[in-house]
C-alpha cells in the first residue's frame, strides 16, 4: 500500500525514487534522496555559492580574500609579492636568552627565574637563594622561606654534631639530648 501524501521524489531526473525522508538541498533548494543530496551527485549549478574555500599563504599563513572569477593561485602569488608579512629572522629568534648568573653555570631558560631576595635571574636549579648564595636581605620574605633556612641550618648542625638546635628553636651548646 503506497501512501500519496507522504514523501517527496527525489529532484534527480535519472532517480525519482520516493523518499520518506527527504532532504533539501541548502544551495538549490531541490529536494533529493540521500544518495544525491550531495552537490557533486546532482550537478547543483547552485554549489559555487555555498562551496567556497580561502586559500592560505603558505609563508605567513594569512588567508588571502579571492574575488569570484580570479583564479586563487594568481592571488596568492600577488599576495606573496607585495603584502605578505613573512619574515625569516623571525623564525629564527632564539628562544632561551635568560642566563643563570650562578658563577660557573652556563645554562639558560625560556623564562626568567627571579629570585625574591636579590633579584637576580637564575636556572631552575639555582632558583632558590640557598642554591646561588644570596647576598640579598638577610631574612627570607616569606615565612615558608625562613622555615626552610631553619631546616637547612639545623641539618648543617646536626651533620656537624657540634651544637644542637632543639624544635622550639633555643640553641644548646650541647650534644644533642632531645
Amino acid at each position: 500500500m503506497e501512501f500519496p501524501g507522504l514523501g517527496e521524489h527525489c529532484s534527480e531526473r535519472t532517480c525519482k525514487q520516493l523518499d520518506f525522508l527527504p532532504l533539501k538541498c541548502d544551495a538549490c533548494g531541490e529536494v533529493f534522496c540521500k544518495d544525491h543530496i550531495r552537490y557533486d551527485d546532482h550537478k547543483c549549478s547552485s554549489a559555487y555559492k555555498k562551496n567556497v574555500q580561502v586559500p592560505v599563504c603558505p609563508l605567513c599563513n594569512a588567508p588571502i580574500p579571492v574575488q569570484k572569477g580570479e583564479i586563487p593561485d594568481i592571488v596568492v602569488g600577488a599576495h606573496m609579492d607585495k603584502d605578505c608579512k613573512y619574515n625569516p629572522a623571525q623564525q629564527k629568534q632564539k628562544i632561551f636568552t635568560n642566563k643563570c648568573l650562578k658563577p660557573g653555570c652556563k645554562r639558560k631558560e625560556m623564562m626568567k627565574v627571579v629570585c625574591e631576595q636579590c633579584g637576580g635571574n637564575f636556572c631552575i636549579k639555582h632558583r632558590h637563594p640557598l642554591d646561588h648564595d644570596c647576598k640579598g636581605s638577610s631574612h627570607p620574605i616569606s615565612k615558608a622561606g625562613y622555615a626552610a633556612l631553619m631546616r637547612a641550618s639545623q641539618a648543617a648542625f646536626k651533620s656537624i654534631g657540634a651544637i644542637g638546635v632543639p624544635p622550639d628553636g633555643s640553641l644548646q651548646h650541647n650534644r644533642c639530648r632531645w
